[in-house]
């Protein structure tokens, strides 16, 4: 489906899937929309990119398509029928509660625009902004790990948290050692002395463990969960590349956690625990298994996912598993979108998510969780 350029030019025919969206001013570079997802350009992209993510990759953004209803597009400057050699990608968000928006992921910790000169960011981002001043959306929001839009594009600083990650190339008593003696090691041993259930895998059984301790994290953090049918989506799109690990004490289940891995970088992305065994060291003992896991199959990095900049707690912990911690901040134009939806989540949060039973949590994370994305 071909589409004119916003110039006066006239229309160029180009393959279908492929969209010829606009001529820059001052670049004079052609754009083109691709759909990441289908075409194959897109897949060999993320396979080449060091800076490509797990949530670059199709099987992240089909599950964010299937379950949540968010259409992934991505932007280029490689014309159709060429090899890919940039690219950003984002989701068209259409929500009633939180308006019409361009998110560069939703749910996704992180997603560095694919390019390979710096300048090409501000051209893409200058490109989304057209679409809000037009008000084709409301909002434009980007995660970039570590290339940001500099003071030529009108995003903002929105939001600021940190990124984790753990380097594997040292030994693993090297790993063992870079943790933090009183709150990893000396927790994995207590955890070993109590003999707790090690399971891995991506059964329904375990599922469904991972998810009741999830619903009760959720809880106590004041968030809606998100709906069960996401994480049997991630499971059919990732297999193999996805593992949900849990631990148990006398059938109670005590800790979970959830990876994706993607080439070389293993991914902690979800992670929830029952607090009434804390004290069993459960959650450290699954992290220090899951770097052992890693280390030995070959991955170079384990991605702890991004904590709240205020999160000491959280921060600390992941300070304490040897992880090299950097800021990483969310940009969005215009800024006030972004603080409404920071609010209303508190709203929600205050007012009704405390005093739900589990059933009417699970009902609510359904219904409005995928609007917060």
């Amino acid at each position: 489906m071909p589409v004119k350029k916003t110039s006066r030019s006239s229309t160029i025919a180009v393959p279908d899937g492929v969209w010829l969206l606009s001529q820059m001013e001052k670049t004079a570079t052609n754009l083109y929309e691709i759909d990441p997802i289908n075409d194959p350009r897109w897949a060999a992209l993320v396979e080449k990119h060091p800076r490509a993510s797990v949530f670059h990759t199709p099987k992240w953004l089909t599950t964010l398509q299937r379950v949540y209803g968010f259409k992934p597009r991505a932007i280029s400057t490689c014309a159709p029928g060429s090899q890919l050699s940039d690219g950003l990608v984002y989701c068209h968000v259409n929500s009633w509660l939180t308006g019409r928006r361009l998110v560069s992921l939703p749910f996704s910790d992180h997603c560095d625009p694919l390019v390979e000169q710096p300048a090409d960011v501000d051209d893409f981002l200058q490109y989304l902004e057209q679409h809000v001043d037009q008000g084709r959306w409301r909002n434009l929001e980007i995660r970039p790990v570590s290339l940001e839009p500099s003071s030529n594009t009108k995003l903002v600083r929105s939001s600021a948290y940190y990124f984790h990650h753990v380097d594997l190339s040292p030994s693993l008593d090297e790993l063992r050692r870079n943790c933090h003696k009183d709150g990893v090691q000396r927790k994995v041993r207590r955890a070993e002395r109590e003999g707790l259930k090690y399971e891995e895998g991506r059964s329904p059984e375990l599922l469904q463990k991972f998810y009741r301790l999830l619903v009760m994290t959720r809880r106590r953090h004041r968030l809606p969960p998100q709906p069960l049918e996401w994480f049997r989506s991630l499971i059919v799109a990732f297999g193999n590349d996805l593992e949900i690990r849990v631990v148990s004490k006398d059938d109670q289940e005590v800790a979970s956690i959830l990876t994706l891995s993607n080439k070389k970088t293993m991914v902690y992305k979800y992670g929830c625990s029952n607090p009434a065994f804390h004290n069993l060291g459960g959650m450290p003992f699954l992290l220090w298994r899951t770097i052992q896991e890693a280390k030995e199959r070959g991955f170079e990095e384990l991605d702890l996912g991004r904590s709240d900049s205020d999160n000491q707690g959280l921060v600390e912990f992941k300070d304490r598993l040897g992880a090299v911690r950097r800021l990483l901040n969310y940009w969005s134009y215009p800024h006030r979108e972004a603080e409404f939806r920071a609010g209303l989540k508190k709203k929600l949060a205050d007012r009704f998510i405390s005093v739900m039973p589990n059933l009417s949590l699970e009902v609510v994370g359904k219904l409005l969780y995928k609007h917060f994305g």
